[in-house]
């Protein structure tokens, strides 16, 4: 596959402290990458060095095989969607959209035929003659994407294009930017600390922390056998639920002790050797947690105390007391449990997580 943006040994420091260091990155012609981490990661930062919006210290960044490190953003044949709106409030719709191309000095036609593609696939065909002050957020995001839109690159940035939007126009909008991608078929890197928007978008994600990349996988990989403690704890809501034990050997097989209680490590499969004597930490997602009726027959079971419920509709969460901790567990919703209730429950280790207690690296 092609490469379209390739990133190589990338560091950015400002003034004595490192955001971005020796960084390395291929995104593939037509991918849709999404650089996730929370708020000082760094991925704003990468995002910006790959547009022209800041100066590397250190590396190199090459679009489409040329090497544009030093080139000025308009050289870049990239196109640009910021968190904020940034749209001209004088300017009609029309515009707006058709600004920066006369600037270029693109042909008079050649603007007319872009903007009216442009309104045709974001659908604000209507919104033309308007100005931003007669807009939606939503109705605005989709002008400024429609900016970034006319301009015919290969390669599109979004900057936490959602964020400013309420909930339901989030989720309206991510689909939007999905069949976009779907239709367009242009590569594009897409900012969020937005899990959710992360996991549906995409087809690899970045997780940053530190200015490093902790893991680069496609979105379930990610989800369901992460590379580290941190990716584990990052992805997922409710978070996984995280036990810190020993492994010990019992009859020629391997346990996980917690508590004083034992779970059977035989469906779970190791990425690096296993051995009595470890200190590690187990991961389970709420949704691998079987709970009574759900347990399979002949499936190791455990009885755990119901600390409270949570309803959300479709589902239920139940936050159960287990081996001297709190731990959460989603049932369906239909499935009703009183505080202080016993239940059991079962682990599935087919898809837990096991994780080095000193380096936090995935066994």
């Amino acid at each position: 596959m092609n490469t379209s943006v390739s990133i190589r040994d990338l560091s950015l420091n400002f003034g004595a402290v490192t955001v971005l260091k020796d960084l390395n990155l291929d995104i593939n012609d037509g991918e849709f990458l999404v650089l996730l981490g929370s708020s000082g990661c760094g991925k704003s930062t990468l995002l910006n060095c790959i547009a022209g919006l800041l100066d590397v210290s250190e590396g190199q960044i090459f679009i489409k095989g040329r090497n544009v490190t030093w080139e000025e953003p308009k050289d870049r044949g990239i196109g640009m969607v910021f968190q904020s709106y940034a749209l001209y409030p004088q300017m009609t719709v029309e515009k707006n959209l058709c600004f920066g191309l006369e600037v270029a000095k693109v042909p008079k036609a050649d603007i007319e035929k872009r903007v009216a593609r442009a309104a045709e696939i974001l659908q604000i065909g209507p919104l033309l003659k308007r100005k931003p002050a007669a807009l939606s957020g939503g109705q605005r995001q989709r002008v400024a994407i429609g900016r970034a839109l006319v301009r015919d690159v290969d390669v599109f940035l979004f900057d936490e294009p959602l964020s400013n939007l309420d909930a339901k126009l989030r989720s309206e909008l991510r689909v939007e930017i999905k069949r976009l991608h779907q239709s367009l078929k242009n590569t594009m890197i897409y900012v969020t600390h937005d899990q959710i928007e992360a996991l549906t978008l995409a087809d690899r994600i970045a997780i940053m922390k530190g200015g490093v990349i902790q893991q680069l996988a496609d979105p379930m990989t990610i989800y369901n056998r992460p590379k580290n403690l941190f990716v584990a704890g990052f992805i997922g809501s409710p978070s996984m639920n995280f036990f810190r034990g020993d492994v010990v050997e019992r009859g020629g097989r391997l346990v996980f002790i917690v508590g004083g209680q034992e779970f059977s490590l035989d469906g779970y499969t190791a990425e690096t050797p296993l051995a009595p004597g470890q200190k590690v930490v187990l991961g389970v997602r709420p949704e691998h947690i079987a709970v009574d009726g759900d347990i399979a027959p002949g499936q190791e079971a455990h009885e755990a105390v119901v600390d409270i419920e949570e309803p959300m509709g479709a589902d239920n969460l139940l936050w159960l007391k287990l081996a001297g901790q709190v731990i959460s567990v989603r049932i369906a919703g239909t499935r009703r449990y009183a505080p202080g209730s016993k239940v059991r429950l079962a682990f599935d280790m087919s898809v837990a997580s096991l994780f080095d207690a000193g380096t936090e690296e995935r066994i």
